[in-house]
Parts: C-alpha cells; sequence; structure tokens
C-alpha cells in the first residue's frame, strides 16, 4: 500500500469517526431536551411555589408570563398568578451584588406591592457565611414576607450596619446588604409599573 493510500484510508477512518461521534450527539441531544426542558419548566414552577402561594391562584403562573425591561433595561420575565380571572399575585427575577458576585433572587408580591416570597435561586457566596440567605440554611429570608416598600419605611430597607432594620451576618455583611437592596428595587419596580403588572389582559 501507498504512502498516498495510507493517508487516504486514515482520513476515511477519522471521517466515519467524527461523522458518526456528531450523529450520537446529534440524537443524544434529541432524546434528552424533552427531559431537560421537564426538569427546567419543574425547577421553576418550584420557585414559583415558593413566593407565590397555591391558594393565591388558579391557574399556572409558568405559562401566563410576559417578559418586559426593567428600570436598567435588562430583560425580566414576570409570571402572573390569577384567581377567578383576576391578577393576584406576580413573581420576578431580582439581582444583588454580593461578596462573591451577582446573586439571582425570585420575588413574589401581591397587587398591592406586599412580599409574598422571596428565594436565592443561584449565588457565588461564601459557605457557611454568605450562604445564610439560602431558606434551607436559615429563615433569614423568610423575614421579608408581608413586607411592603412603606413597612419598613423607605430608610430603613438597609441592614442594620447601615441604619436599616436588617440582620446582617457576622463576618458577611457584603452579603445580606445586597440581598435587601436588590428586594426594595423589586418593590420599586412593582410600585413604577404596578398598573401594567396588574392589569388584566
Amino acid at each position: 500500500m501507498s504512502m498516498k493510500q495510507g493517508t487516504l484510508k486514515h482520513a476515511v477512518i477519522l471521517g466515519s469517526f467524527c461523522l458518526g461521534f456528531g450523529l450520537l450527539l446529534a440524537v443524544t441531544d434529541m432524546v434528552t431536551a424533552k427531559d431537560i426542558a421537564a426538569r427546567a419548566l419543574e425547577d421553576k414552577q418550584n420557585s414559583l411555589s415558593q413566593v407565590i402561594p397555591n391558594s393565591l391562584h388558579d391557574n399556572n403562573p409558568v405559562t401566563d408570563s410576559f417578559a418586559m425591561k426593567d428600570d436598567h433595561g435588562k430583560d425580566i420575565t414576570v409570571y402572573r398568578a390569577r384567581k377567578d380571572g383576576k391578577v393576584s399575585g406576580l413573581a420576578y427575577e431580582i439581582y444583588g451584588t454580593g461578596y462573591g458576585g451577582e446573586i439571582k433572587l425570585m420575588l413574589g408580591v401581591d397587587v398591592a406591592g406586599n412580599v409574598l416570597g422571596v428565594r436565592v435561586l443561584a449565588h457565588h457566596e461564601t459557605p457557611g457565611l454568605g450562604d445564610k440567605i439560602e431558606e434551607k440554611k436559615g429563615d433569614w429570608i423568610l423575614r421579608f414576607t408581608g413586607l411592603s416598600l412603606l413597612d419598613p419605611v423607605i430608610d430603613k430597607w438597609k441592614v442594620k450596619k447601615d441604619g436599616g432594620q436588617f440582620d446582617q451576618f457576622a463576618g458577611a455583611t457584603i452579603t445580606p446588604r445586597g440581598v435587601v437592596l436588590a428586594i426594595r428595587n423589586g418593590l420599586e419596580f412593582f410600585a413604577a409599573h404596578q398598573a401594567q403588572l396588574t392589569e388584566v389582559n
């Protein structure tokens, strides 16, 4: 066999291997795409059920959603809870800045602007310190339920170290400071767009 034929043979083998591997990846993607989408939907429903009580709605907020821009031009998805056709609550993602970077949260509010619940969706805070913002690590995040932009007054929407009413963590003030500010900003967003957010359409 000549050198040219040997090179051609190796090229055909390598090409066949790449084609086969590519087909395998494509088939795997097709087979798992539905499962991945289903898991993502379950995760979203789980997050929403923690910030909008099931008793407040008879629809599926995951599918009753729309997109809009927040006050910083960032695209957000707003999930609406309805009871008997009327909007009864909303949830949307809010963002804060912690010691480890961006903190992503889900905020639920009723039509009057009272907090129904807040949950942390993602963060990079220090384990054992900043991660106390997670509900599974403590009850700190639950203290916002029932509050509003006017309760406490706006000047008290800070951690105690900054003259506000919310506890900070020993050795980790930046994390709770970022979460409190994110929730306050989320409530201000609701107040600024209340009519649009709660209209029935």
